[in-house]
């Protein structure tokens, strides 16, 4: 049985040409449209992620404004027993003592941490080509 060019083929009757056009035709439609959703779902995270940064931004400040009111409440407390004066002064020596002591052990970690660079990585680099310098040698 012939087939002329006024009758519609069958599924199997198609050339392997056009089989390999249509199934890359179809892949590149896969992808663009499997990239156009990746997009899509990066935007949203995007905006997220933005939302979220906002939100630990604002209670970083709120957190930072209830840390004062700590101090103002720490303050009145020991006004009671003492003038406001001292009060306030004894607070002021405590959060400079733990300011103090922050330093200090911020000055240590970051002396551990010098110099910047992968010094265990290096190590490890030239080893591995002194072994291969050895091993070329043999």
């Amino acid at each position: 049985m012939a087939v002329s060019g006024s009758q519609p083929r069958e599924r199997g009757d198609e050339p392997v040409g056009e089989l390999v056009q249509r199934a890359s035709q179809q892949l590149t439609e896969l992808v663009r449209a499997e990239l156009r959703l990746a997009q899509a779902e990066m935007k949203e995270k995007g905006r997220r992620y933005g939302k979220g940064g906002g939100l630990f931004g604002g209670a970083g400040v709120v957190g930072f404004l209830m840390l004062q009111a700590l101090v103002a409440t720490a303050i009145a407390a020991l006004a009671v027993p003492l003038p406001v004066w001292a009060a306030a002064l004894i607070v002021t020596a405590v959060l400079g003592v733990i300011a103090a002591v922050m330093v200090l052990t911020g000055k240590k970690e970051v002396g551990r941490a010098a110099p910047p660079t992968p010094r265990q990585t290096i190590d490890n680099v030239k080893a591995d080509v002194t072994e291969i310098k050895r091993s070329a040698h043999r």
